[in-house]
């Protein structure tokens, strides 16, 4: 908002600017018209003339100031609704007021952004409403749902935990044959196998952590979230807060979408943040639903190519599902914010019956 102000302050003192300069140009143009023809008279002393000369144009730029200010005034303050208004969509707020703009092209502006407004509304409420019948469709593939579940935890667990044991039990082994002849190299060894096993540790809490169901199996969202970071607090080391509005009721294709989301974004926490602190936040607002997660690890460079590998693509895509918008705020040693905000149109019992 800060930014359509400056550029509207900006746009202020650009026309006051041009307006003097046209002024300027035109009194130049007619002294030169009038001196050409022999109508200015010459005046009686340099004195005087400066003194003239200054008033006149100190009158001119006065005039041509105040009239650049009033007619860019006279836009901004019909522009500033309609920016406004584009800003509040950018960020996924469909609220709107009917413009009222006059008949010229920036009355016929406002009228077609109002439209647009419209037409995008419709087109976020159908998404929400397939989100919602996707949800009910998958409520009834839900045992095929599970068994893919499984067989992915499977391959996960071969890939990455097995791995990481086999190579504790490696080095292990190392271990007993240099331990008598390299001590230092033998406590090296056995503080790599330390790290592999935290690792393997946090490996298996992410893993288990997608032991949940695939679904909220007709719990509301706060509540399968506060159950969700219940038994995470009894098994992780980290300091982990929340805050839920638990009358919020939304449709089940939103709610299913959201707790994934959340799931994701805990795994990605346990596997790769190292963060001694997390905080979940499920709030209502005016302009819809606020989803955030926070932790104080690590972070993460959001331009590199490996972020593919934070499930941050699977998030987008989720939240695209729900007409969302997702932002992250992260940077390496700095920790990370996951905001995600909704605008609902489809009332929660509506779209459950």
């Amino acid at each position: 908002m800060d930014g359509y102000k400056r550029r509207l302050t900006n746009m202020i003192w650009r026309s006051m600017g041009e307006s003097i300069l046209f002024s300027l140009v035109i009194l130049g143009v007619i002294i030169y018209y009038l001196d050409s023809r022999g109508y200015l008279m010459p005046l009686k002393d340099w004195q005087t003339g400066i003194t003239f000369s200054l008033m006149v144009i100190g009158s001119v730029i006065g005039i041509g100031g105040i009239y650049g200010y009033w007619y860019s005034n006279r836009i901004t303050r019909r522009l500033e609704p309609i920016m406004e208004t584009m800003l509040l969509l950018e960020k996924g707020n469909f609220a709107r007021a009917g413009f009222k703009l006059g008949e010229d092209e920036i009355g016929r502006l406002g009228e077609q952004l109002e439209r647009v407004t419209i037409k995008w509304e419709e087109q976020v409420t159908s998404l929400q409403r397939l989100s919602n019948d996707n949800a009910q469709l998958a409520e009834k593939a839900k045992f095929s749902a599970i068994n893919d579940e499984r067989q992915r935890l499977a391959r996960e667990l071969h890939d990455a935990v097995s791995q990481q044991l086999f190579a504790i039990s490696m080095t292990a082994t190392a271990v007993g044959r240099t331990l008598e002849k390299d001590f230092d190299k033998a406590q090296r060894q056995i503080h790599l196998i330390e790290e592999m096993a935290a690792v393997a540790q946090s490996e298996m809490r992410a893993l288990l952590l997608h032991l949940r169901p695939v679904h909220l199996e007709g719990k509301r969202l706060s509540e399968g979230l506060v159950e969700l970071l219940h038994e995470l607090q009894a098994k992780v080391p980290m300091d982990i807060s929340w805050e839920m509005d638990e009358e919020i009721r939304l449709p089940k294709g939103i709610e299913d979408h959201l707790f994934r989301i959340v799931q994701e974004a805990l795994s990605n926490a346990l596997r790769h943040s190292k963060a001694s602190m997390l905080e979940v936040k499920l709030l209502h607002r005016p302009d819809g639903i606020r989803l955030s997660i926070r932790d104080n690890g690590v972070g993460f460079n959001l331009d590199a190519k490996k972020h593919t590998s934070y499930g941050i693509v699977s998030m987008k895509e989720r939240v695209n599902e729900i007409g969302g918008s997702l932002n992250i705020i992260t940077a390496p040693d700095r920790g990370t914010r996951i905001e995600i905000r909704v605008s609902i149109f489809v009332e929660g019992d509506e779209a459950d019956g």
